[in-house]
């Protein structure tokens, strides 16, 4: 490949050439290809973007270096993601599982299920010790939500999250045998729900959240866009509650109450494949309509607590702030450890892979002395199809590293399976590195002062199913809710990119990292 590559580089040197050798080094000649052609597929248009991007900031006159987020919850430089723009997929969605991760650790929670819902989807992922799991492949354009093998395969180190069409703009309508079904189709900005005013006659979830009350028509983005609650009524009315002989805010929880099931469904998968269980992770919520769902869908999965941070709406940005310089390495070598295994060739790629990563850190200007570097290997147990991504110990590896290597891949194996296996021995088939830099030092400014009274800005009829009615419920300004506050449900919390809903019988507190505990 190599060769290769080095005559195209004559021939026709204003080629973009990736080699698998470089993208990929990793057996399964299939997921091998496919990642090689993505990679050199969007490399045109990442390297033209990111160079138009470099020269506009310098216009601009703006200081400091451009970083990117990668998909595996690093930050990259320009140059590396120039030449590697596939690990920029999915690298958004990174943010807010760093950002759960952040913030759990503040409020002494270190597993957790974050859940993020924006406009047109809905992202879940597990918290396990503070960190995001991650997984080294993932599949683009599945044609079934939760069916692996539907779609392509990618093999790049990413955080490993579920996503299924759930959102604000997702729209609302009847089946062919007349039943009820939100989404995946969603309405987008632009008309956007019915209630935006924007042309767009489909009734929505945000549509939905409008007749039930959790939304205010005069505090949509801050005040910045006044929804039109008739427009809203109009299009749920006609589009499913009149075609179904039922109230529109009977219709309107309908839609609410379909599309939480739809997440608490897709988290109960993500959560129970990784051997978790849903019931004991706290939920964190966040993006523009994550809070407003999240007392529904946490009530479905009988999750013991939500946590809603200060500034939800925007709170995956924050994750890319508390991201460290990072980029993996990977080398297949298939080894069968039990049985001689040539010890040193392993610790050879793993001297390779370290240099490769201090090379990269060191022109990123990283100083050594903080630079981390971590060790994995993907085993499983000899005649199996499939590997587990095990911690290897520190130093030079030996067979004295074998009962500790095996011990960590049996409690593993015990906690996704229930079990271990036979006495089989152990197979390795790739040996991953990461390099490191330090995590920057997130600040986060001074909150609020005052009672939970002084933050109350009024009250609105709202609709719980508990009541069969709308009733007045309070909302408070989440500006004004200083640590400490306390206050039952049932209640609404506003802050200009979110409202949160808290449901009857929950009590919600501020902590002192301003996270509201509910």
């Amino acid at each position: 490949e190599q060769l290769v590559g080095a005559i195209i580089g004559e021939v026709a040197p204003g080629v973009r050439v990736s080699l698998s050798s470089e993208v990929v080094p990793e057996i399964r000649e299939y997921e091998r290809t496919s990642t090689t052609v993505v990679n050199v597929y969007v490399q045109a248009l990442v390297e033209d973007y990111l160079a138009e991007l470099v020269r506009r900031l310098a216009d601009l006159r703006v200081s400091g270096e451009l970083l990117l987020m990668l998909s595996s919850g690093g930050i990259s430089t320009v140059e590396t993601a120039s030449r590697f723009p596939l690990r920029l997929l999915e690298s958004g969605p990174a943010g807010g599982a760093l950002a759960s991760a952040y913030f759990g650790q503040l409020a002494n929670v270190n597993d957790l299920l974050a859940f993020d819902m924006g406009g047109t989807t809905a992202k879940l992922c597990v918290i396990e010790d503070g960190r995001p799991l991650t997984s080294t492949e993932f599949e683009v354009d599945r044609k079934y939500r939760f069916k692996k093998g539907s779609g392509l395969p990618v093999k790049v180190p990413v955080v490993e999250l579920i996503e299924i069409g759930a959102g604000g703009g997702s729209v609302a309508r009847l089946d062919s045998l007349g039943l009820l079904k939100v989404g995946p189709h969603s309405a987008g900005a632009d008309p956007g729900p019915a209630s935006y005013g924007r042309g767009g006659d489909e009734p929505t979830v945000t549509d939905a959240d409008l007749l039930l009350g959790y939304l205010d028509p005069g505090f949509f983005l801050g005040g910045r866009l006044a929804l039109d609650r008739d427009a809203a009524e109009r299009a749920v009315a006609s589009k499913i509650a009149e075609p179904l002989g039922m109230s529109t805010t009977q219709a309107a929880w309908g839609i609410h109450q379909l599309v939480n099931e739809s997440m608490a469904g897709a988290a109960r998968v993500h959560a129970i494949e990784r051997g978790k269980d849903p019931r004991s992770l706290p939920l964190f919520a966040f993006g523009g309509a994550g809070p407003g769902h999240a007392f529904g869908v946490a009530r479905i999965l009988h999750s013991p607590r939500i946590i809603v941070p200060f500034g939800a709406g925007v709170t995956a940005a924050v994750g890319f702030l508390t991201a460290p310089l990072a980029f993996d390495f990977v080398r297949s070598f298939v080894s069968e450890l039990d049985d001689g295994a040539d010890w040193q060739h392993i610790n050879g790629l793993l001297g390779d892979m370290a240099a490769q990563g201090d090379a990269i850190l060191s022109r990123s200007g990283i100083p050594s002395d903080v630079r981390r570097v971590t060790r994995q290997a993907d085993l499983r147990y000899v005649g199996q199809g499939h590997e587990i991504r095990v911690d290897l110990p520190h130093g030079l590896l030996s067979p004295a590293s074998l009962p500790t290597i095996r011990a960590s891949f049996e409690t593993l194996y015990r906690a996704l399976f229930g079990r271990t296996g036979p006495d089989v021995a152990l197979e390795a088939v790739s040996w991953r590195l990461l390099a490191s830099g330090p995590r920057p030092s997130v600040k986060l400014v001074g909150g609020a002062s005052g009672s939970t009274q002084t933050a109350v800005k009024g009250a609105r009829a709202v609709y719980f199913p508990e009541w069969s009615e709308h009733r007045q419920v309070p909302v408070y300004d989440r500006y004004l809710l200083a640590p400490g506050a306390a206050f039952d449900g049932p209640a609404i919390v506003e802050e200009r990119e979110s409202t949160t809903v808290i449901g009857p019988g929950a009590r919600a507190e501020v902590d002192a990292a301003r996270n509201l505990s509910v």
